[in-house]
């Protein structure tokens, strides 16, 4: 999605598609290249990401990276330092907490390089925090709290590294924002059990929603000076996936040491992830899912100046036709077009809310979406970004709002 986004842009000269497996990007150059929607010239090649050198090849000459490549935990800081010592400006769509800190500590070599790195581009972390700083420029004076809800399934299929990010969500500490304060708790034990909440989700349905340990709880502090509070929540749908994800990680199944099993060498993760993949079909199947949906919610909190109380704006970013695909290719695709104009582009690393004009992203959105063919639209394709705004006002009313482009 990334890549078609960028394909359906005339600012975009020559797209090169970058993969270890070469029979995937041979089925990705054809069929952006045969897009109605396809302006760019569209080429492929193979990149090893373990190998510097081969990523070195690929980065030489290019205006932008944007890095798909998971974990991120494994490839996050490795292609960033890659990217600062090519001199290329670089976007990704990293989640991982870990990843996102040692990100963050390239920032002075990005600084000394030129290099502007916009990092976590994607769903949430990335629209997130595009919408927080919406929050902050435009309908609130002082942003106080921000809760973060995400919720995506039935995509026609997961990777490794998909599942391998969701289990080490499971495995880490879980970095909550609570009254000015940083406090850990992990997903799967008491003290994130008290955060686990039931969340009705526009277009979706009604799910609980877990602590997780994505970047914005730890980004959005620095550049909200008034903020309190800042969560992170998400699942997947079907239950029965995601719960079969947690069994196997409290039975011990996500280790990364070998075990011996009648003489042959076994990792348990690689066994649970292959598992996992195996099942979901049929666990897809009982459930009645037979496509995506997914939904990006975010409570926002705070004052405004001239009414007394507390204001909150809640932002509904949601399809029940598409899922985590599109909710994290296209806002990299979009971060990345945004970047091709010098003019915007400031040396160091950062995350979206750091550098992303809400205002310029949107209305860019706007202006691409239609060219995606995304199939849920007037004659067939997205004419608008699907957001839902209400606005809760002190006095208990609440207003429906439009996204301010003008």
């Amino acid at each position: 999605m990334a890549a078609r986004t960028l394909a359906a842009s005339p600012l975009v000269d020559e797209l090169v598609i970058a993969d270890v497996r070469s029979e995937g990007v041979d089925q990705m150059v054809a069929a952006l290249a045969g897009g109605s929607s396809g302006r760019a010239g569209v080429s492929g090649t193979v990149v090893d990401a373990t190998d510097p050198a081969s990523v070195a090849g690929v980065l030489d000459a290019a205006d932008v990276v944007v890095n798909c490549i998971g974990p991120f935990y494994r490839f996050g800081a490795p292609l960033l330092a890659a990217a600062i010592r090519a001199g290329v400006t670089y976007v990704d769509v990293c989640d991982d907490l870990d990843a996102t800190r040692a990100q963050l500590d390239l920032d002075a070599a990005a600084t000394e390089a030129g290099v502007c790195a916009l990092i976590g581009m994607g769903n949430s972390p990335g629209f997130a925090n595009v919408l927080v700083r919406y929050a902050a420029d435009h309908l609130l004076e002082v942003v106080e709290s921000v809760d973060i809800m995400h919720i995506h399934g039935g995509e026609p299929a997961e990777g490794p590294a998909v599942i391998k990010h969701r289990i080490h969500a499971m495995t880490n500490d879980v970095p909550l924002f609570i009254d000015g304060e940083f406090r850990s708790v992990r997903m799967l034990a008491d003290d994130g059990a008290a955060f686990v909440e039931e969340t009705e989700f526009r277009d979706v349905g009604t799910y609980p929603v877990y602590p997780y340990p994505h970047p914005e709880t730890i980004t959005l502090p620095r550049h909200l000076p008034g903020l309190r509070r800042a969560t992170n929540l998400g699942v997947v749908f079907p239950l029965s996936y995601f719960n079969m994800t947690m069994d196997l990680v409290r039975l011990g199944a996500a280790a990364t040491e070998p075990v011996s099993v009648d003489g042959n060498e076994v990792v348990p993760l690689e066994f649970s992830v292959a598992h996992l993949i195996s099942e979901r079909p049929r666990l897809l199947a009982e459930a009645g899912v037979t496509g995506p949906a997914g939904c990006l919610k975010i409570v926002v909190s705070g004052t405004q100046a001239e009414e007394e109380g507390t204001h909150t704006v809640v932002f509904s970013l949601s399809s029940g036709s598409m899922g985590a695909g599109e909710g994290t290719g296209i806002p990299a695709g979009l971060g990345a077009l945004l970047l091709l104009d010098p003019g915007l582009r400031r040396p160091g690393v950062h995350p979206p809310e750091g550098i992303v004009d809400p205002l310029a992203m949107l209305a860019l959105a706007n202006e691409i979406l239609p060219r995606l063919d995304l199939g849920n639209g007037s004659e067939g394709g997205m004419v608008e970004v699907p957001i839902h705004i209400a606005h809760h006002r002190p006095d208990g009313t609440v207003e429906e709002l439009a996204l301010g482009l003008g």
